[in-house]
């Protein structure tokens, strides 16, 4: 907070340009290199470049059944053909994608963990996605919840292994910092290159550059977010699951709760705002019987179940 207060008494000024100040503090927390580090508002604009870079009409943009709902709305602003990929019981399937991948694909997005599912696949299973692709393709993995999991680069070593792959991060998720919309993207140096020049000078707000950086060095904080998250995500899960309300194994700050159709969902969804709780429908992800609930502190999530429990009766 201090940093983002500290900027508006330069609010008369531009930002950074080049982002080098948050570019450094990314790259030496995490062990990359700082010139092949991207910033954007949002991971959403890293997933706009790449689709401004790379793709256009006559091409084709593969995503997962379940994906994120940006991939989708970045190829069509651009021309190019979103193609949809089944998953398996809301897993990415890697051998789905490498079966939909044509000599018109040039971009292939998953986001991992995925969001709403929560699930996530193995690294392994990520390099043959890597290696299996055709060569004027380009693998997206989009780790805006990869914060969430212990001991998960999101992708980084496999983007040092490969030409082709690019990884996706934010600060809106752990870092909580949603509002400011800050994210940053991490690749090898010529496709760095191109994003560059597709972006802005001034994408970034100061007070966003200064908030993040100030965040992302507090790596004693995230790890205490991390911890509590996966703490209080097992304890819901579980909870839900007793009362007839299961749920996926999730990698992230939230869990996709299954409900028997989508009219209890919806009912569900309608008595928790009676009781002052919003939840997400995700009806537009072709989940229609499902709700996904953010996990909150110990005091929300024990809230949230409870007002579960009552609307099924238990």
């Amino acid at each position: 907070m201090k940093a983002f207060r500290d900027a508006s008494y330069d609010l008369h000024r531009y930002p950074s340009s080049d982002h080098r100040g948050l570019r450094h503090a990314i790259a030496s927390v995490h062990g990359l290199d700082p010139d092949r580090i991207i910033c954007g508002a949002g991971s959403d604009e890293i997933i706009a470049f790449l689709c401004q870079a790379y793709s256009g009409e006559g091409t084709e943009v593969l995503h997962t059944e379940h994906g994120f709902g940006m991939y989708r709305i970045s190829a069509l602003a651009n021309g190019a053909t979103p193609v949809e990929v089944k998953e398996n019981e809301r897993v990415t399937d890697v051998d789905a994608l490498l079966a939909g991948c044509t000599k018109k694909t040039r971009l292939v997005f998953i986001a991992n963990p995925n969001n709403p599912t929560g699930t996530m696949i193995g690294l392994s299973e990520i390099e043959r996605l890597a290696k299996g692709i055709p060569k004027q393709a380009i693998l997206v993995l989009d780790g805006a919840y990869a914060e969430y999991v212990e001991g998960y680069d999101g992708g980084a070593a496999l983007v040092e292994a490969h030409d082709n792959i690019v990884m996706t991060r934010t600060f809106s998720k752990l870092y909580g910092l949603g509002g400011l919309r800050v994210g940053w993207g991490y690749g090898p140096a010529h496709i760095i290159d191109v994003l560059n020049r597709v972006r802005g000078p001034f994408n970034v707000s100061q007070a966003g550059l200064n908030a993040a950086e100030a965040a992302i060095k507090d790596v004693a904080y995230a790890e205490h977010c991390r911890i509590e998250n996966a703490r209080w995500r097992t304890w819901m899960a579980d909870a839900l699951a007793e009362i007839g309300v299961p749920s996926d194994v999730s990698c992230a700050n939230f869990i996709l709760a299954r409900f028997k159709s989508k009219a209890e969902a919806e009912a569900c969804d309608d008595y928790l705002q009676t009781q002052g709780l919003i939840v997400r429908r995700v009806a537009g992800y072709k989940l229609p019987a499902c709700l996904r609930i953010t996990v909150g502190d110990e005091s929300a999530c024990r809230r949230v179940v409870h007002a579960i429990r009552q609307f099924k009766g238990d």
